[in-house]
């Protein structure tokens, strides 16, 4: 056996395929360290939510790249995170939750408009129709639901509803899944009504801001 050299660089990979492997790895890292940093900042008021919003976005959208990329290696982000000893509870969660804090926490923005109305009424109708379609997979559903919370949270108050806190829920739990994962009929079902239910409370508030005028 050859001696080994204590001045020799050792290297993580030998051919350009591990070289990819390793560099795709390193770029999921930075994703998960940077939304923790991020997530700290938002908190702490040290950026403020019109910069946080559109950086927090970006950052769930490399990550979801990300992982796609690395998924014959990287089985869940917990995995990861445990593999490589990180410490980053924020970004965990806010990976998990798979909207900004902004949009999780609805803040009171500004006024409704009647754009704003038609768009979150359509995103219902979108959503309860991919439902009765027998939709089941989380790639098909999950973006129809992202959408739809995300129109919640331009409304005044929003964060009070309860339906909108119940699909913050369900959205976590399809962010939880795999893209090709399907719910159960009794998942479905339960979702429907959830959805039912919001749809009406959503109306029903918006009823009562006229009333107030």
């Amino acid at each position: 056996m050859s001696p080994i050299s204590l001045d020799e660089e050792v290297r993580l990979y030998t051919t350009h395929a591990e070289r990819e492997k390793y560099g795709l790895l390193a770029n999921l890292f930075a994703i998960v360290v940077s939304l923790d940093y991020l997530e700290r900042a938002y908190v702490r008021d040290a950026v403020t939510a019109t910069e946080y919003s559109p950086a927090c976005t970006r950052l769930l959208s490399q990550y979801k790249t990300m992982l796609k990329l690395v998924s014959d290696d990287v089985s869940s982000i917990e995995d990861f995170m445990a593999r490589y000893n990180m410490d980053h509870p924020a970004a965990l969660h806010r990976i998990k939750v798979g909207v900004p804090a902004t949009v999780e926490h609805s803040s009171d923005a500004g006024p409704e408009t009647s754009k704003w109305v038609a768009e979150t009424t359509q995103n219902f109708i979108t959503f309860m129709d991919a439902l009765k379609l027998r939709m089941r997979a989380k790639d098909q559903l999950h973006p129809l639901l992202q959408d739809l919370v995300t129109g919640f949270a331009r409304f005044k108050g929003s964060k009070e509803w309860e339906g909108r806190n119940q699909m913050v829920a369900w959205l976590i739990t399809l962010n939880g899944m795999k893209a090709s994962e399907e719910i159960t009929e009794e998942q479905s079902r339960q979702l429907l009504f959830d959805v039912d239910h919001a749809y009406a409370e959503f109306f029903r508030s918006l009823g009562d801001k006229k009333g107030s005028c």
